[in-house]
Protein backbone atom coordinates (compact mmCIF):
# COMPACT_ATOMS: atom_id res chain seq x y z
CA UNK A 1 0.00 0.00 0.00
CA UNK A 2 1.09 3.63 -0.40
CA UNK A 3 0.73 5.85 2.12
CA UNK A 4 1.51 9.60 3.11
CA UNK A 5 2.33 10.95 6.19
CA UNK A 6 2.20 14.64 7.10
CA UNK A 7 5.64 15.12 9.39
CA UNK A 8 6.96 11.65 9.65
CA UNK A 9 10.68 12.50 10.89
CA UNK A 10 10.46 12.99 14.15
CA UNK A 11 8.85 10.56 17.60
CA UNK A 12 5.36 9.47 16.68
CA UNK A 13 5.28 10.67 13.10
CA UNK A 14 9.23 8.96 12.34
CA UNK A 15 8.05 5.38 14.32
CA UNK A 16 5.49 4.95 12.02
CA UNK A 17 6.96 5.58 9.59
CA UNK A 18 9.57 2.68 10.43
CA UNK A 19 6.59 0.01 11.19
CA UNK A 20 5.00 0.89 7.79
CA UNK A 21 8.43 0.30 5.86
CA UNK A 22 8.80 -2.89 8.11
CA UNK A 23 5.13 -3.98 6.91
CA UNK A 24 5.99 -3.22 3.00
CA UNK A 25 4.22 -0.08 2.50
CA UNK A 26 5.63 2.79 0.08
CA UNK A 27 5.84 5.61 2.06
CA UNK A 28 5.83 9.06 0.86
CA UNK A 29 6.70 11.77 3.55
CA UNK A 30 6.12 15.47 3.47
CA UNK A 31 7.59 18.16 5.98
CA UNK A 32 9.96 21.19 5.77
CA UNK A 33 12.85 18.74 6.88
CA UNK A 34 13.63 21.03 9.80
CA UNK A 35 12.91 18.86 12.87
CA UNK A 36 14.46 15.68 12.10
CA UNK A 37 16.10 13.26 9.47
CA UNK A 38 13.92 11.75 6.87
CA UNK A 39 13.70 7.41 7.53
CA UNK A 40 15.60 5.93 4.83
CA UNK A 41 13.22 4.43 2.30
CA UNK A 42 10.77 7.19 2.18
CA UNK A 43 10.18 9.40 -0.97
CA UNK A 44 10.72 12.93 1.20
CA UNK A 45 8.67 16.04 0.21
CA UNK A 46 9.67 19.15 1.21
CA UNK A 47 7.51 21.46 1.62
CA UNK A 48 4.90 23.63 4.49
CA UNK A 49 1.68 22.00 4.85
CA UNK A 50 0.54 25.91 5.82
CA UNK A 51 1.54 26.70 2.10
CA UNK A 52 -0.98 26.03 -0.24
CA UNK A 53 1.38 25.78 -3.74
CA UNK A 54 3.60 23.51 -1.45
CA UNK A 55 0.40 21.49 -1.41
CA UNK A 56 -0.25 21.17 -5.10
CA UNK A 57 3.08 20.07 -5.77
CA UNK A 58 2.75 17.41 -3.66
CA UNK A 59 -0.62 15.75 -4.90
CA UNK A 60 0.51 16.67 -8.37
CA UNK A 61 0.73 12.95 -10.04
CA UNK A 62 0.71 11.38 -6.92
CA UNK A 63 -2.12 9.11 -5.24
CA UNK A 64 -2.05 6.98 -1.87
CA UNK A 65 -4.27 4.39 -0.18
CA UNK A 66 -3.60 6.59 3.14
CA UNK A 67 -2.80 9.44 4.99
CA UNK A 68 -1.59 9.85 8.44
CA UNK A 69 -1.15 12.88 9.89
CA UNK A 70 0.76 13.30 12.91
CA UNK A 71 1.23 17.24 12.66
CA UNK A 72 -1.74 18.79 12.26
CA UNK A 73 -2.58 21.49 14.74
CA UNK A 74 -4.80 24.49 13.21
CA UNK A 75 -8.15 23.04 11.82
CA UNK A 76 -8.15 25.48 9.06
CA UNK A 77 -4.78 24.13 8.00
CA UNK A 78 -6.00 20.61 8.61
CA UNK A 79 -8.97 21.35 6.68
CA UNK A 80 -7.09 22.72 3.26
CA UNK A 81 -5.28 19.32 3.51
CA UNK A 82 -7.59 17.37 3.80
CA UNK A 83 -9.90 18.90 1.20
CA UNK A 84 -7.09 18.61 -1.46
CA UNK A 85 -6.06 15.24 -0.63
CA UNK A 86 -9.59 13.57 -0.86
CA UNK A 87 -9.73 12.68 -3.89
CA UNK A 88 -5.86 11.49 -3.47
CA UNK A 89 -6.21 9.09 -1.32
CA UNK A 90 -9.01 6.30 0.53
CA UNK A 91 -8.60 6.87 3.77
CA UNK A 92 -7.15 9.52 6.65
CA UNK A 93 -6.03 9.41 9.71
CA UNK A 94 -5.64 11.77 12.06
CA UNK A 95 -3.63 11.89 15.39
CA UNK A 96 -5.07 13.55 17.87
CA UNK A 97 -5.32 13.94 21.36
CA UNK A 98 -7.31 12.83 24.92
CA UNK A 99 -6.65 16.75 25.34
CA UNK A 100 -10.18 17.47 23.10
CA UNK A 101 -11.91 16.71 26.35
CA UNK A 102 -12.69 19.58 28.76
CA UNK A 103 -13.07 16.90 31.54
CA UNK A 104 -10.00 15.67 31.38
CA UNK A 105 -7.72 15.51 33.40
CA UNK A 106 -10.45 16.48 35.90
CA UNK A 107 -12.59 13.76 35.67
CA UNK A 108 -13.02 10.12 33.79
CA UNK A 109 -13.66 10.04 30.36
CA UNK A 110 -14.58 8.04 27.55
CA UNK A 111 -15.39 8.24 23.50
CA UNK A 112 -18.54 9.34 24.40
CA UNK A 113 -17.80 12.47 26.90
CA UNK A 114 -18.33 16.32 24.98
CA UNK A 115 -15.22 17.77 23.27
CA UNK A 116 -14.37 21.31 22.76
CA UNK A 117 -16.05 23.42 20.42
CA UNK A 118 -13.76 25.12 17.92
CA UNK A 119 -14.83 26.02 14.36
CA UNK A 120 -13.18 23.63 11.90
CA UNK A 121 -11.92 26.87 9.95
CA UNK A 122 -10.44 28.41 13.16
CA UNK A 123 -6.99 30.18 11.63
CA UNK A 124 -3.83 30.28 13.10
CA UNK A 125 0.12 28.82 12.91
CA UNK A 126 1.65 25.61 14.64
CA UNK A 127 4.42 27.74 14.91
CA UNK A 128 2.74 28.82 18.19
CA UNK A 129 1.87 25.50 19.50
CA UNK A 130 4.46 25.24 22.21
CA UNK A 131 3.21 28.10 23.93
CA UNK A 132 -0.31 27.30 23.91
CA UNK A 133 -2.59 26.57 27.25
CA UNK A 134 -4.06 22.72 27.57
CA UNK A 135 -7.40 24.18 27.00
CA UNK A 136 -6.17 26.00 23.48
CA UNK A 137 -4.30 22.57 22.47
CA UNK A 138 -7.45 20.80 23.18
CA UNK A 139 -9.67 22.77 21.64
CA UNK A 140 -7.97 23.34 18.24
CA UNK A 141 -7.28 19.76 17.93
CA UNK A 142 -11.55 19.37 18.29
CA UNK A 143 -11.61 21.87 15.43
CA UNK A 144 -8.90 19.76 13.45
CA UNK A 145 -10.97 16.54 13.89
CA UNK A 146 -13.62 18.09 12.55
CA UNK A 147 -12.06 19.96 9.48
CA UNK A 148 -10.69 16.29 9.03
CA UNK A 149 -14.80 14.85 9.03
CA UNK A 150 -15.99 17.77 7.06
CA UNK A 151 -13.12 17.42 4.34
CA UNK A 152 -12.40 13.87 3.77
CA UNK A 153 -14.72 12.05 1.06
CA UNK A 154 -13.32 8.62 2.84
CA UNK A 155 -12.83 6.75 5.48
CA UNK A 156 -11.54 8.72 8.92
CA UNK A 157 -9.87 7.49 12.06
CA UNK A 158 -9.31 9.58 14.84
CA UNK A 159 -6.81 8.67 17.23
CA UNK A 160 -6.90 10.10 20.43
CA UNK A 161 -3.78 8.99 22.55
CA UNK A 162 -2.96 9.60 25.98
CA UNK A 163 0.42 10.03 27.61
CA UNK A 164 2.88 8.83 24.36
CA UNK A 165 6.62 7.12 25.56
CA UNK A 166 8.87 5.06 24.07
CA UNK A 167 11.88 5.23 22.21
CA UNK A 168 12.11 8.86 19.68
CA UNK A 169 10.30 10.49 22.86
CA UNK A 170 11.11 14.02 22.63
CA UNK A 171 9.08 15.64 24.91
CA UNK A 172 11.12 15.06 27.71
CA UNK A 173 9.15 12.75 30.12
CA UNK A 174 10.00 9.46 30.53
CA UNK A 175 13.68 10.76 29.05
CA UNK A 176 14.16 13.12 31.90
CA UNK A 177 12.86 10.19 34.60
CA UNK A 178 15.61 8.13 33.25
CA UNK A 179 18.57 10.42 33.12
CA UNK A 180 17.91 11.94 36.55
CA UNK A 181 17.87 8.34 37.96
CA UNK A 182 20.64 7.43 35.87
CA UNK A 183 22.74 9.73 38.27
CA UNK A 184 22.05 8.04 40.79
CA UNK A 185 21.65 9.29 44.60
CA UNK A 186 18.14 10.02 46.46
CA UNK A 187 15.64 10.49 44.02
CA UNK A 188 12.46 12.17 44.79
CA UNK A 189 9.34 10.69 43.96
CA UNK A 190 6.12 12.03 43.39
CA UNK A 191 2.74 10.46 45.55
CA UNK A 192 1.73 7.38 45.60
CA UNK A 193 3.73 4.71 43.75
CA UNK A 194 0.60 2.34 43.65
CA UNK A 195 -1.24 4.53 41.32
CA UNK A 196 -2.24 3.49 38.47
CA UNK A 197 -0.82 4.76 34.97
CA UNK A 198 -1.75 4.74 31.38
CA UNK A 199 0.97 5.72 28.76
CA UNK A 200 0.86 4.15 25.65
CA UNK A 201 4.21 2.86 24.00
CA UNK A 202 4.63 4.61 20.79
CA UNK A 203 5.36 0.90 18.64
CA UNK A 204 2.01 -0.19 20.12
CA UNK A 205 0.64 3.46 18.85
CA UNK A 206 1.90 2.71 15.54
CA UNK A 207 0.95 -1.44 15.05
CA UNK A 208 -2.66 -0.10 16.14
CA UNK A 209 -2.27 3.02 13.55
CA UNK A 210 -1.25 0.22 10.44
CA UNK A 211 -3.76 -2.32 12.19
CA UNK A 212 -6.69 0.61 11.63
CA UNK A 213 -5.54 0.83 7.86
CA UNK A 214 -5.07 -2.63 6.77
CA UNK A 215 -8.33 -3.97 8.12
CA UNK A 216 -10.12 -0.61 7.37
CA UNK A 217 -11.25 0.19 11.15
CA UNK A 218 -12.74 3.63 10.72
CA UNK A 219 -14.03 5.76 14.04
CA UNK A 220 -12.62 7.00 16.78
CA UNK A 221 -10.73 5.44 19.20
CA UNK A 222 -9.05 6.95 22.96
CA UNK A 223 -5.29 5.24 22.93
CA UNK A 224 -3.85 4.54 26.25
CA UNK A 225 -2.85 1.36 27.95
CA UNK A 226 -5.38 -0.24 30.19
CA UNK A 227 -6.38 1.15 33.39
CA UNK A 228 -4.02 -1.62 36.21
CA UNK A 229 -1.76 -2.68 33.44
CA UNK A 230 1.01 -0.43 35.03
CA UNK A 231 1.55 1.72 38.30
CA UNK A 232 4.33 5.20 38.49
CA UNK A 233 6.49 2.82 41.31
CA UNK A 234 6.43 0.35 38.65
CA UNK A 235 7.96 2.45 35.84
CA UNK A 236 10.50 4.26 38.28
CA UNK A 237 11.50 1.07 39.68
CA UNK A 238 12.10 0.07 35.81
CA UNK A 239 14.16 2.85 35.49
CA UNK A 240 16.24 1.79 38.26
CA UNK A 241 16.70 -1.38 37.00
CA UNK A 242 17.27 -0.51 33.38
CA UNK A 243 19.84 2.30 34.62
CA UNK A 244 21.53 0.20 37.32
CA UNK A 245 22.18 3.30 39.11
CA UNK A 246 21.48 1.98 42.18
CA UNK A 247 19.48 5.18 42.66
CA UNK A 248 17.04 5.37 45.70
CA UNK A 249 13.76 6.81 45.09
CA UNK A 250 12.01 8.60 48.06
CA UNK A 251 8.45 9.13 47.70
CA UNK A 252 6.92 12.28 48.95
CA UNK A 253 3.05 13.02 49.32
CA UNK A 254 1.14 14.88 46.69
CA UNK A 255 -0.14 17.53 49.20
CA UNK A 256 3.95 18.48 50.35
CA UNK A 257 4.72 19.00 46.99
CA UNK A 258 1.66 21.08 46.09
CA UNK A 259 2.16 22.81 49.51
CA UNK A 260 5.61 23.88 47.99
CA UNK A 261 4.67 25.29 44.74
CA UNK A 262 5.75 22.55 42.15
CA UNK A 263 4.39 22.70 38.89
CA UNK A 264 2.10 19.25 38.36
CA UNK A 265 2.96 17.52 34.83
CA UNK A 266 6.12 19.52 33.81
CA UNK A 267 8.03 20.47 37.11
CA UNK A 268 7.66 17.02 37.55
CA UNK A 269 6.94 14.84 34.80
CA UNK A 270 4.27 12.33 34.46
CA UNK A 271 3.12 13.61 37.88
CA UNK A 272 -0.47 14.95 38.44
CA UNK A 273 -2.98 14.69 40.75
CA UNK A 274 -6.38 15.10 39.63
CA UNK A 275 -8.60 11.79 38.86
CA UNK A 276 -9.11 11.37 35.45
CA UNK A 277 -5.64 12.06 34.88
CA UNK A 278 -4.91 7.72 34.56
CA UNK A 279 -9.23 7.36 33.77
CA UNK A 280 -9.38 7.55 30.22
CA UNK A 281 -11.48 4.74 28.68
CA UNK A 282 -10.04 2.19 26.43
CA UNK A 283 -12.72 -0.50 25.84
CA UNK A 284 -13.55 1.01 22.27
CA UNK A 285 -9.71 0.40 20.81
CA UNK A 286 -9.28 -3.02 22.89
CA UNK A 287 -11.76 -5.10 20.15
CA UNK A 288 -10.18 -3.46 17.69
CA UNK A 289 -6.83 -4.51 18.24
CA UNK A 290 -4.80 -2.27 20.58
CA UNK A 291 -2.53 -4.05 22.61
CA UNK A 292 -0.01 -2.86 25.01
CA UNK A 293 3.60 -4.05 26.46
CA UNK A 294 3.88 -3.87 29.97
CA UNK A 295 5.57 -0.64 31.21
CA UNK A 296 9.35 -2.32 31.83
CA UNK A 297 9.32 -3.00 27.68
CA UNK A 298 8.76 0.88 27.41
CA UNK A 299 11.67 1.68 29.48
CA UNK A 300 13.95 -0.82 28.64
CA UNK A 301 13.58 0.04 24.89
CA UNK A 302 13.87 4.35 25.79
CA UNK A 303 16.73 3.45 27.82
CA UNK A 304 18.60 1.52 25.06
CA UNK A 305 17.42 4.12 22.15
CA UNK A 306 19.05 6.80 24.40
CA UNK A 307 22.43 4.60 25.07
CA UNK A 308 22.28 4.13 21.41
CA UNK A 309 21.69 7.40 20.20
CA UNK A 310 21.92 10.43 22.94
CA UNK A 311 19.86 12.63 23.99
CA UNK A 312 16.41 13.55 21.69
CA UNK A 313 16.59 15.91 19.62
CA UNK A 314 15.58 19.35 20.77
CA UNK A 315 11.81 20.49 20.67
CA UNK A 316 10.76 23.32 22.40
CA UNK A 317 8.68 21.29 25.14
CA UNK A 318 11.45 19.72 26.58
CA UNK A 319 12.55 23.04 28.44
CA UNK A 320 9.15 22.86 30.55
CA UNK A 321 10.06 19.57 31.69
CA UNK A 322 11.86 18.76 35.07
CA UNK A 323 12.99 19.16 38.46
CA UNK A 324 16.16 21.18 39.18
CA UNK A 325 18.77 19.43 41.11
CA UNK A 326 19.08 22.16 43.75
CA UNK A 327 15.24 22.37 44.00
CA UNK A 328 14.73 18.46 44.34
CA UNK A 329 17.63 18.66 47.13
CA UNK A 330 16.00 21.70 48.93
CA UNK A 331 12.27 19.47 49.07
CA UNK A 332 14.39 16.64 50.00
CA UNK A 333 15.65 17.91 53.01
CA UNK A 334 12.19 20.13 53.81
CA UNK A 335 10.54 16.34 53.61
CA UNK A 336 13.16 14.59 55.95
CA UNK A 337 12.73 16.89 58.84
CA UNK A 338 9.03 18.34 57.89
Amino acid sequence: MKVLVLGGTRFVGRVFVEHALARGHQVTTFNRGRTGQDVPGTEAVRGDRENATHLRELVTGREWDWVVDTSGYVPKVVGDAARLLSDRAGAYVFFSTVSVYPAWPAEPVSEESPVYECAPDASGTAEDEATWTAAQYGAYKAGCERAVVDAFNGRVTVLRPGVILGPQENVGRLTWWLRRIERGGRVLAPGDATKPIQPVDIRDLAAFTLQCLEKRTAGTFNVVAPQGQATFGQMLEACVAETGSGAELTWVDDDFLIDHQVRQWTEIPLWRTPPGTWSVNTTRAAPAGLTCRPIDDTVRGTYGWLSKSGDPAAYDRQAHHGLSQEKERELLEIWDHR
